[in-house]
Parts: C-alpha cells; structure tokens; sequence
C-alpha cells in the first residue's frame, strides 16, 4: 500500500501543488448508493481491485474513497434537503488518481458558506443516518478561518495513506465551512468503543501538531439527530 507519512511534501502529477506538513497552533450530481457489501464481500472486492492496480504499475490505497460537497441552504436542516444538496464529486483508490482530482479541486479558502466538503470511504454516505455512521459520532476541531486549508489538507493526506490509529473505524471527514469559522470533524463507527474513540482523538492531535492542551469535543450521530444539529451541544470535550 501507498504510504504517505514517508514524504510530507509531495507534488501533484498535472499542476504541482506542494503539500508541507500543518504548522503547530495555540488552539457536484446527486446519487443514490446502495448499501455497503458484506465485510468478506468487501474485502474480496479491495484484493482484487488492489492486484489489478499494482500489476498497472499504480500505487493502490488501502481504501477507496469518495469525494462529496454540500452546499447548504441556511435555515432548519430536513433530512429530506440535506440529501437532496449531497453531491458526489469524484471517487478514487491509487495515489495517482487522488492527485489528478484533488489539484482540481476548490481550495477551501474560495468556497461560499455554508459549505460542506466531505471525504467517505467508498460505500459511506455522510449521513448521520448511514448504517456505517448511525452508531458512531465525530471528533469536531475548529479553527479560524485564514488556516483551516492547511490542516484540511493534512487530515485528507493523513486518512488516505492509512495514518490516523484506529483507521479501520473511521468512515470519513469533513470541512464545514461556516461564516465565522470552519469546523474539521472525524467520523467513526461506534461512539461506545471509548478507548478507540480516545485514542481517535490523540491521533487526530499528533498527525495535526495540535498542543497537548487543544480542547476537542465529541458528538454521538444519535445525539445531532435528536436536536438536528451537527456541532452544537457536544457530549465530550478532550
């Protein structure tokens, strides 16, 4: 599999776009997916997909991933009109084609609010109500406005070379772009599993040189359902 922690600063193949590592802080059509295959099912599907790039000569990643954006219309979110503005960008599984389509791709220092950029492994939906996602919940860090690209782009580095502990718990991450602030979350699958998601929360921490003391908070998906918000009144904050 393709690593990505051996060489921080890589340049993309069509429109070089160097990517350095984050600096330390104080604090587009809709689609219908089907339900994700079986875990052996899947499994199989990802050895042959990977056998087929290597003997291309590519660089498979360990997962394939999706690329979705939501431009959200401000007011009260219906499970309806959130589905309905998910589009699917673009999908991808070698270390090539993620850097064909991600240097083409709005820098998030240009995108209206409010926005949300999302990155899914493939078969996820960023729904709350995803059968991957309905027990699990989000790791949320928010920033300030002028650097939130700069640590964007190392989480999306980080999860498609299989960099974050607990990988195979994560379903994806999002860039909310808001008027104030933009919000990084962390999606994982089981919000009970407390040490795995702890020790989410310390990777995400390392991989983005936050200070040891950098306050992150954490929401069960059950809870964003039942007051219909993603980020207010979080349950956990670490």
């Amino acid at each position: 599999m393709a690593s990505f922690s051996e060489n921080r600063r890589m340049r993309a193949m069509d429109g070089a776009v160097a990517m350095e590592p984050a600096p330390e802080i104080k604090e587009s059509d809709v689609v219908d997916t089907n339900q994700p295959p079986s875990t052996a099912e899947h499994y199989e599907d990802d050895k042959e997909r990977v056998s087929l790039e290597i003997k291309a000569g590519l660089h498979p990643l360990k997962y394939k991933f999706v690329f979705w954006y939501t431009r959200r219309t401000p007011g009260v979110r219906t499970q309806t009109s959130y589905e309905d503005n998910i589009k699917k960008i673009v999908e991808f599984s070698t270390v090539e084609a993620f850097w064909v389509c991600y240097c083409h791709l709005a820098r998030p220092s240009t995108l209206p609010s409010p926005t949300d950029l999302h990155l899914f492994k493939e078969g996820i939906r960023p729904l709350w109500e995803d059968s991957a996602n309905c027990s699990g919940g989000k790791w949320i860090i928010r920033f300030k406005k002028v650097i939130s690209g700069r640590f964007w782009e190392d989480l999306v580095l980080a999860l498609i070379g299989d960099q974050i502990d607990h990988g195979d718990k994560i379903c994806g991450i999002v860039l909310s772009i808001r008027f104030n602030e933009d919000i990084l979350s962390v999606w994982n699958r089981d919000a009970s599993d407390n040490q795995a998601v702890m020790g989410l929360r310390d990777s995400i921490k390392r991989h983005l040189k936050l200070p040891h003391s950098y306050v992150m908070e954490y929401k069960p998906h059950d809870a964003s359902l039942k007051d219909n918000s993603s980020y207010r009144n979080a349950w956990l904050r670490g």
